[in-house]
């Protein structure tokens, strides 16, 4: 039986992200997004709704993300779903959590940094000189779990 695991998401930010580090030394970051919907009801009333997600990155891409990103920033998402499970350890039940494991980040927006770290972001190089976007794909450095 075939399948197809592809996560396009387009969000904003809501927090900065901070890099760390496995024990072999990969990168990683976990980032939360954002997404909102606007929607109106049966009776003409206008209804808002925000759906969270959080995304784990990896290896180059998740160094620029903690460089350059900062909250509120918005963000387009390439990924795959990935289901999270486990014992917590005060209760001894079972948990689980869905999370999105980014292949690719654009960012997106304005950058708010003004100097030398906007130059160094690369963005020179691919034709966009205000330094606004970066555009990474994931490396296949990162073994499977």
């Amino acid at each position: 039986m075939s399948s197809f695991n592809r996560v396009t998401l387009l969000g904003n930010l809501t927090r900065d992200p901070e890099l760390k580090r496995t024990k072999s030394g990969s990168a990683v970051t976990d980032i939360g997004l954002a997404m909102n919907r606007s929607r109106t009801l049966e009776n003409g009333e206008k209804q808002d709704e925000t759906t969270f997600v959080d995304v784990t990155v990896w290896g180059k891409t998740a160094e620029n993300a903690a460089k350059y990103l900062q909250k509120g920033r918005s963000v387009l998402v390439e990924g795959r779903l990935q289901l999270d499970t486990w014992t917590d350890s005060k209760t001894g039940q079972n948990r689980s959590k869905l999370r999105v494991v980014a292949e690719s980040l654009q960012f997106l927006g304005q950058n708010q940094q003004v100097g030398p770290a906007t130059e160094a972001s690369g963005s020179q190089e691919q034709g966009n000189p205000g330094g606004d976007s970066y555009s990474g794909r994931q490396g296949s450095g990162r073994s499977a779990a």
